[in-house]
């Protein structure tokens, strides 16, 4: 991929700010989305950041959660462990008790991955989810509105870790993925898909991803160990939002605490 990717960066001081940051960018791309096309679809991931977030939103002292469109939105997931939707490291069960349990969205827009199931079947099911949700033929990719990611303290995303099968996909919505240091399987969408989106962000918190972070977002490219510069949107633009700590290793901010690097996808 030969194309120029602009990295836009905005820098919160604080974990709470940058939960904060997360929910109104939910919210706002949410909105934009159903204005134009009349509903919206996102893609989340799993994390402590995100729970927070989605804490934001579901709290019915805070406007944020009146301004979402509820009614219009449907939400899939980026990845899931292979663990029972019960399970403490459920992606979908943190979703469910931080946001879901608390807010007015149809079961029937709820599109989890079926994590319980063996991992080929549970990836099989989900592709044919998206398929027949997005009304896709042939080789046509889904395109999410958002699409919202972490990024591993390893440089991995969703569920593409480093020297995995997973990076290498390039016809598949939806793949099994065994993690040979965790002795586990994850299913995760492909960094196709992800690239479909119209809106891509990450969302970064700690000082523990500072490193990691500027390696992926200057360093030289190696997705093989950085799978994290698999992620290039198709448009052109990838989001960063960072806390401080996060941030410390890339360029300095101007005075609102925004950035941009350019770099190829």
């Amino acid at each position: 991929m030969g194309q120029k990717l602009r990295i836009e960066y905005f820098v919160e001081p604080d974990a709470a700010a940058l939960a904060r940051r997360a929910a109104q960018h939910f919210v706002e791309v949410t909105a934009q989305a159903t204005a134009a096309r009349g509903r919206a679809r996102l893609a989340i991931s799993g994390g402590s950041t995100p729970k927070a977030a989605f804490e934001l939103l579901a709290d019915a002292q805070e406007p944020l959660r009146s301004a979402m469109p509820w009614d219009k939105l449907d939400l899939f997931w980026a990845d899931e462990r292979c663990v029972p939707p019960d399970h403490p490291d459920s992606n979908y069960r943190m979703t469910r008790e931080a946001m879901l349990d608390h807010v007015p969205l149809a079961p029937e827009r709820i599109h989890r991955m079926e994590g319980e199931l063996a991992p080929d079947v549970a990836a099989s099911r989900y592709e044919s989810e998206l398929r027949t949700s997005f009304r896709l033929e042939g080789a046509e990719l889904p395109r999410f509105d958002l699409i919202a990611l972490g990024m591993g303290p390893d440089g991995h995303t969703a569920s593409l870790f480093p020297h995995t099968a997973a990076l290498r996909e390039t016809s598949r919505l939806v793949v099994a993925n065994h993690v040979q240091n965790k002795d586990a399987w994850r299913i995760t969408l492909t960094a196709p898909v992800i690239n479909r989106g119209a809106s891509v962000f990450f969302l970064i918190a700690g000082a523990d991803k500072a490193q990691i972070l500027r390696e992926v977002m200057l360093g030289p490219r190696d997705p093989e160990r950085l799978p994290s510069q698999l992620i290039a949107p198709s448009g052109g633009i990838l989001t960063l939002l960072l806390d401080k700590a996060a941030a410390s290793l890339l360029p300095a901010t101007g005075g609102k605490g925004m950035g941009a690097l350019e770099r190829k996808g």
